[in-house]
């Protein structure tokens, strides 16, 4: 396959706190020393986008050195945390903002959704919007038409294709967007994030079209989203940026496996600095033996030991609820329980424990969000992202598939 989309030394810097980019006085210096053939003196102030540390620089680097090319075909998830230099990075790419040094090389037309109702004139009715877009495009009239029916269908919007898209919902606009984005014939699609506004079927619709676009066509997809899992089904490699830096390119489960290790900072054990009433007090991961740990063999189970105070008027009408999270955001299974089954002592505080049992979950890395809620009234207590544990590839059959997905659960089914 050849290479549509090549960068190099790709950096972006942004001066803080100004509307403008920079001032009259250092335009002026970066010019002199262009035209003595030097490097821009500002490039060498900036520092790195890490947007929990405060410091005194003006100039921030929202990318810094990054390279990466994308082959025909290729659907590639890019990755990272808020402020990453994710949407910086597609910005550069469509060409709705220029790099401050390196150069991006791009092989075939781009459509861009960057965010909900790219390229749309709100003025405009869908019907002409449509046009209006695939003009931006590069298409022509007739080439159009012949798709017209097509992305309307898929929007879902025939009602309304004659009204103004300003009196359109957000969720239409994108369904809309997106519809001409990947309808028409452009080689390359960037996609930001913007499939969250719609509700799970229209998403889920998307994705299919997606994977038919890319494998289908042989067009080539750029996709930014939060959704581990959509970008896990969907691209086949992945970027992950961090501070504006890209610390991994390549195969997309690895990727993905480097972002959720690199934000995992929970253990086996919570415990809460201020003991309060209706609230966890701690949260461990035991073993068997009641030992604290985080990592277990495929064949030995695992004990969440919970320790909480509950006010009396609460209980007999609280639950208790678990739920495990696997690396790829896909919940596993949750687990409640009604208070009311269980001891306590004098002042109402309780020590409950949860066995999962072994030969149950397959080798991964899981989480636990735990929460005490009166159902469909309140959440008196919510934890997420506090307590982690591993299951080990050892003792198993799993080694067989090199790493491959291969699900959540290890069901032990009836065979005859």
């Amino acid at each position: 396959m050849s290479t549509v989309i090549k960068v190099e030394n790709l950096s972006k810097q942004y001066r803080l706190g100004l509307v403008g980019a920079s001032t009259f006085k250092e335009d002026t210096q970066r010019l002199w020393a262009r035209l003595l053939g030097k490097e821009d003196p500002f490039l060498l102030h900036g520092v790195e986008n890490d947007r929990t540390i405060s410091d005194n620089s003006k100039f921030v680097w929202s990318l810094k050195d990054i390279n990466f090319d994308v082959k025909q075909g290729d659907v590639l998830g890019v990755i990272g945390r808020n402020g990453a230099g994710k949407s910086t990075l597609l910005k550069i790419l469509s060409k709705v903002t220029a790099p401050t040094s390196g150069s991006v090389k791009v092989k075939g037309r781009i459509a861009s959704l960057l965010e909900v109702g790219t390229g749309f004139h709100p003025e405009l009715t869908g019907r002409e919007n449509i046009f209006l877009n695939g003009a931006i495009l590069g298409m022509r009239k007739h080439e159009i038409k012949n798709k017209f029916d097509e992305i309307i269908n898929f929007a879902g919007v025939e009602k309304y294709v004659d009204t103004p898209v300003k009196r359109y919902s957000s969720g239409m606009y994108v369904r809309l967007a997106f519809a001409v984005a990947a309808h028409l014939e452009n080689e390359i699609l960037i996609i930001d994030e913007v499939l969250a506004v719609g509700d799970v079927e229209f998403q889920n619709k998307c994705l299919g079209k997606l994977n038919d676009v890319s494998k289908g066509d042989g067009r080539t997809v750029l996709f930014v989203s939060h959704n581990l899992s959509a970008v896990n089904n969907l691209c086949t490699k992945g970027i992950l940026l961090e501070n504006g830096i890209l610390t991994y390119y390549g195969d997309n489960k690895t990727v993905i496996d480097h972002y959720i290790n690199s934000g995992s900072k929970c253990d086996g054990v919570y415990n809460s600095q201020n003991t309060k009433v209706n609230d966890f007090n701690t949260i461990q991961i035991l073993d068997c033996l009641g030992i604290i740990r985080n990592s277990f063999n495929f064949n030995e189970s695992v004990t969440i030991k919970f320790v909480f105070n509950l006010e009396h008027s609460y209980i007999s009408k609280t639950y208790i609820v678990f739920r495990v999270i696997d690396q790829r955001e896909r919940i596993v299974f949750s687990s409640q329980r009604p208070l009311v089954n269980f001891k306590h002592d004098e002042n109402y505080n309780f020590e409950l424990l949860s066995t999962i049992p072994n030969y149950f979950l397959v080798p991964n890395t899981y989480r636990l969000i735990v929460a005490l809620h009166i159902p469909n009234v309140t959440v008196i207590s919510y934890l997420e992202n506090i307590v982690s544990f591993n299951i080990e590839e050892t003792g198993t059959d799993f080694h067989m598939y090199s790493g491959k997905d291969y699900g959540c659960v290890f069901a032990d089914c009836i065979w005859k």
